[in-house]
């Protein structure tokens, strides 16, 4: 099935993508190529439906940002399909040469957004030279993380979550469990792909939706980051707070939403995700 959806079904809507690496994976038996799969089904039916994706992420040579570049060109045919966030510390790393290069790289289907320390859009050669900034103080990255997911929540329609560490992250929160936080502050509608573990399952286990895998710590863990416990009892309290739908309607069944939370699948995924976007624009 080339196609879940119809094209322009989609047509302006934006989706999150929050993923980062999961820990989880040789102990579920399975490997990055299925974990980058995942990505590469979800921009093959959202884009060609109209869609666009959103990540915020960083634009290191291996990571998400180029490979999400690259699955888009595919399928663009001469619009955009993907709009990348940069943090404030993230661009001003970066020499401003490499910076217009990435840009000219990335083409039309890739639009760079480099945002300032509350996550507002700023042209990235205001107030600078050349040569990039080598070291940030620890609350300034934070602040900038929280301004860049902030910018994610404002100017998306939905999210999905993939993996997130448990730890070793530069936030306030672990990356992802922030961008779910605010993404169901705000009643964004949220895609918990929680088959393959990380910080994902555990957004799931806290909002309570089941179907999730349980990953025991290893043996040799070490004790949990205070800010990751943190993130944890703020999604709960969401999860409890009167009257309010956690998370918020996806468009998917309880049954789908569910099954997307243990699916390993990656078409499978895509195409649930596909399913509840659809129904959330009024198409199939």
């Amino acid at each position: 099935m080339s196609h879940v959806l119809p094209p322009d079904a989609l047509k302006g809507t934006r989706i999150g993508v929050s993923v980062a690496p999961s820990a989880d994976l040789d102990r579920l038996g399975l490997a990055e190529t299925d974990f980058r799969a995942v990505l590469g089904e979800l921009v093959r039916i959202v884009v060609p439906a109209g869609g666009e994706l959103a990540y915020g992420g960083n634009l290191s040579p291996d990571g998400y940002t180029p490979f999400l570049v690259e699955r888009a060109r595919a399928y663009a045919h001469g619009r955009r399909a993907l709009v990348c966030c940069l943090a404030w510390t993230e661009h001003r790393r970066l020499p401003l040469s490499e910076l217009q290069r990435r840009r000219d790289q990335f083409g039309e289907p890739a639009e760079i957004v480099c945002l300032d320390a509350d996550g507002t859009p700023v042209d990235p050669a205001a107030g600078r030279g050349e040569e990039p900034v080598s070291a940030f103080a620890p609350e300034i990255r934070r602040r900038a993380l929280t301004g860049m997911r902030r910018h994610l929540t404002r100017h998306t329609d939905a999210h999905l979550f993939l993996g997130g560490r448990r730890s070793g992250f530069a936030g306030a929160l672990p990356g992802l469990m922030e961008e779910a936080f605010l993404a169901l502050e705000a009643g964004r509608p949220v895609h918990l792909a929680a088959g393959y573990g990380g910080v994902t399952a555990e957004i799931a286990h806290a909002l309570g939706v089941s179907g999730a895998p349980v990953v025991p710590d290893p043996a040799d863990a070490s004790p949990p980051d205070p800010r990751f416990l943190d993130g944890l009892a703020r999604l709960r309290a969401l999860a409890d707070a009167p009257a309010r739908q956690v998370p918020p309607g996806n468009g998917l069944t309880g049954a789908e939403t569910r099954e997307l939370a243990g699916c390993r699948d990656p078409h499978r995924i895509a195409a649930l995700v596909a399913r509840g976007l659809g129904r959330l624009r009024g198409g199939t």
